[in-house]
Parts: C-alpha cells; sequence; structure tokens
C-alpha cells in the first residue's frame, strides 16, 4: 500500500502484465485528469508514430497530474482510447517499456477501447485518468 493506495490482484485472476486489477484508495483528494492527445504546447500533434504519440500523450497526462500535486504512484485508474487497436497490441511491449520509464511499475487499473477517430483527427492514442492524492 502506497499513500492510502492498493493495488490488488487476486490470484484467480490472470496474472496483469502493465495494469492492475482493482485499485482500492482511502482518504486523500480525487483528481480527474481529462484525456490528452500528443499536442505540443502550440496545440499541434507531434509524433508521427503510435510510440511517439503514445509518449507524448502520457508526458501531458503526467504533467497535468503534477500540477495537481501528485506523481505516477497516485493514478488509479487510466483509460486509453486507440484509433487501432491491433496497432496498440502490436507496440505492446514498446508501450510498456514507455510506461515504465515515465511513470514506473506502481500500475493503476487500466482498459484501452478501440475508437473511431479522436477530436484532433491526427491523433493515435489519448489517456485519461483518476488519481488520488494523500
Amino acid at each position: 500500500m502506497t499513500d492510502g493506495i492498493e493495488r490488488v490482484n487476486p490470484p484467480e485472476l490472470s496474472p496483469p502484465t502493465g495494469f492492475s486489477h482493482a485499485v482500492v484508495a482511502t482518504g486523500g483528494r480525487l483528481v480527474m485528469l481529462a484525456g490528452q492527445t500528443s499536442l505540443d504546447a502550440d496545440g499541434k500533434v507531434v509524433g508521427a508514430t503510435l510510440p511517439a504519440q503514445f509518449t507524448r500523450a502520457l508526458t501531458n497526462l503526467l504533467a497535468a497530474l503534477r500540477a495537481s500535486g501528485g506523481t505516477p504512484e497516485h493514478l488509479t485508474r487510466v483509460t486509453v482510447y486507440a484509433t487501432d487497436v491491433r496497432e496498440y497490441r502490436e507496440h505492446a511491449r514498446e508501450l510498456g517499456r514507455i510506461w515504465r520509464e515515465l511513470a514506473g511499475r506502481d500500475y493503476p487499473a487500466m482498459a484501452v477501447i478501440g475508437v473511431t477517430r479522436l477530436w484532433d483527427e491526427e491523433a493515435k492514442v489519448e489517456l485519461d485518468g483518476i488519481a488520488v492524492l494523500p
């Protein structure tokens, strides 16, 4: 348990890879993080590949979290919206490495959802999240 956040992975469920099956949070402040794509500070989508866009989108999500007083281990839920789930799966190892490099190994509960398109047409991926701060 870290700062009132406990990651729960029951043995009767498939072993999680890159996520937690459940996250229990007690006390603290709830932070709702808006969906982040690979927009730069000028509002332009950057990155031609899914891994490049994922890196920027996660960096943006973590910037919003840090500005709220949190750190990656405070994430309790992240939803990934991908315009091509097959491509996302093909890059899963690399995306996992990027996640670990930027956010560490305290995995939140996660889901990947395939979507037709995102608000910014050039965007391949968007991440939103929930964090609980002590």
